[in-house]
């Protein structure tokens, strides 16, 4: 096991990513660390077919560069009526474009679409991998809801204005952060991983 004061890398160099996890790992004494932490970083090319594979492949690569336990997320929308798309291409949608203009082109897809045919769900893979490499827990979370029919809202990042979860009339980008980090995909994951983490770290 590792000391209290060990740290811990989050592969991703995406700041609203890094910064909601930095959050929620803020009840364990670790010093997390970014990709943008090391000079010298190769990047690991997502080309697994699943959210889980992704993260598995980028938190064994990233551990195996800075030698030290990294902690790897893949995470995207999933919307029925566009038979799973964006899923893990959901960065990359669309090609090289801004996220607003993503969204647009999600709601364009989706504009003749009635609201009962409009089921998505956000989806995120947690793996852990030790200093070496080797991959030693995972886990998955999601949050159901559907697409709105306009972006609303300022908040969150990526998709989240155009997601309505289950239970609320708000997108991500309308709901307050508290509300979120409850019910959130990132956060149920993180909600399985962070009691591994501590046993890890022998908090």
């Amino acid at each position: 096991m590792l000391s209290n004061t060990a740290k811990l890398v989050v592969a991703t160099s995406n700041p609203g990513k890094l910064a909601e996890l930095r959050q929620m790992l803020a009840e364990t004494p670790v010093s997390v660390l970014s990709l943008a932490n090391f000079g010298s970083i190769v990047e690991i090319e997502e080309t697994g077919s699943t959210f889980a594979e992704n993260a598995i492949m980028k938190a064994a690569g990233y551990a195996s560069q800075t030698g030290l336990p990294t902690l790897a997320d893949d995470s995207g929308l999933e919307i029925e009526a566009l038979g799973g798309r964006p899923g893990i291409h959901s960065a990359r949608y669309g090609g090289d474009m801004i996220f607003a203009e993503k969204m647009g082109l999600v709601l364009a897809e989706l504009l003749d679409t009635a609201t009962n045919n409009r089921r998505a769900r956000f989806v995120s893979s947690i793996a852990f991998a030790s200093a070496d490499g080797a991959i030693i827990h995972t886990v998955e979370g999601e949050c159901s809801g559907i697409i709105a029919e306009d972006s609303r809202g300022n908040g969150g990042f990526g998709y989240d204005p155009i997601f309505v979860p289950d239970g609320y009339d708000q997108t991500f980008g309308e709901l307050a952060d508290s509300i979120k980090e409850q019910i959130s995909h990132r956060s149920r994951a993180f909600s399985k991983i962070i009691p591994y983490l501590r046993d890890f770290y022998s908090v």
